[in-house]
């Protein structure tokens, strides 16, 4: 039998065994992928039957993801400040709260002439995509040391249409930037410890690019870096923006204090933790 309503429940149980979170709500997720129907259409037709290959496709999907593997992965896709990403094995998957980084970021530029950034891993380029998207006169280079994830943001940077306005690039932190600097330096960087790693959900501990995730040591070794680096590609009057994980801010401004950086702010994410900061080069008050 091919009902999909049937397979439906088959697979929430599966993943509920699996230790799936909202196995229900995934189950149809895999059901949408194998079948390419909305989630509307399968509730309104519970009768609906899968075909062969649906059926094949849907089973494959399953085992997958009661591997623990990632949906976004499974899919090869995932949605980001409105838009969606291509996503590939070896490169980190967009998190939510990361959009917070980019509002800010396309807040900061879209009022300048013709603004230019530098991104530090982009990963998939969902942040620097997506910017100069949103502020249709920046222009930015983006430097991940991974690869994979320089190619898979150069396929969404193509797959947007910006690619004219992005230079994506292997390199280790600024050094493709040359002695260019910049308006803005956004970053998302690895800033989960060592010991944190262990707790991390299956999904992300064993499946997502480690190298992305933690600096294997306090989780602010690249951050520390960063931030040594940064005033130097930052034109006057040019921010410094990054994500920083849990508990982390005092430890980050104390940082940038000692480089000399000024006007240091931090946004709270949805869960009232300080999310992202942003530091000014010159002592100039840029508002947010």
């Amino acid at each position: 039998m091919s009902r999909v309503d049937a397979h439906i429940k088959e697979a929430a149980e599966v993943l509920k065994a699996a230790g799936v979170e909202e196995s229900a709500r995934e189950a149809v997720s895999l059901v949408i992928l194998a079948t390419g129907r909305d989630r509307a259409f399968l509730y309104a037709h519970p009768e609906y039957e899968l075909t062969e290959n649906e059926l094949s496709q849907f089973r494959n999907n399953l085992r997958r993801r009661a591997g623990r593997e990632p949906l976004q992965y499974i899919a090869g896709q995932v949605e980001f400040f409105g838009r969606k990403f291509e996503v590939a094995k070896g490169v980190l998957i967009p998190r939510p709260e990361t959009e917070i980084l980019v509002a800010e970021a396309v807040g900061f530029l879209a009022g300048q002439a013709q603004p230019r950034f530098y991104e530090v891993g982009p990963g998939t380029g969902c942040i620097s995509v997506s910017i100069v998207c949103e502020v249709p006169s920046a222009t930015g280079v983006a430097a991940d040391i991974s690869r994979a994830a320089v190619e898979c943001a150069m396929e969404n940077a193509e797959k947007h249409g910006v690619a004219d306005r992005l230079m994506v690039t292997v390199g280790d932190l600024f050094e493709t930037a040359g002695d260019e600097r910049f308006d803005l330096i956004v970053t998302n960087p690895p800033y989960i410890s060592v010991g944190e790693m262990e707790s991390l959900q299956a999904e992300v501990r064993d499946f997502e690019p480690r190298s992305a995730l933690t600096d294997e040591g306090d989780g602010l070794g690249v951050i520390r870096a960063i931030i040594e680096q940064a005033p130097g590609h930052l034109a006057d009057g040019g921010a410094l923006m990054m994500e920083i994980g849990a508990g982390q801010a005092e430890s980050v401004e104390e940082l940038l204090y000692e480089r000399g950086l000024k006007e240091i702010r931090f946004k709270k994410d949805l869960r009232g933790i300080d999310r992202v900061v942003k530091a000014v080069r010159a002592g100039v008050d840029l508002n947010w």
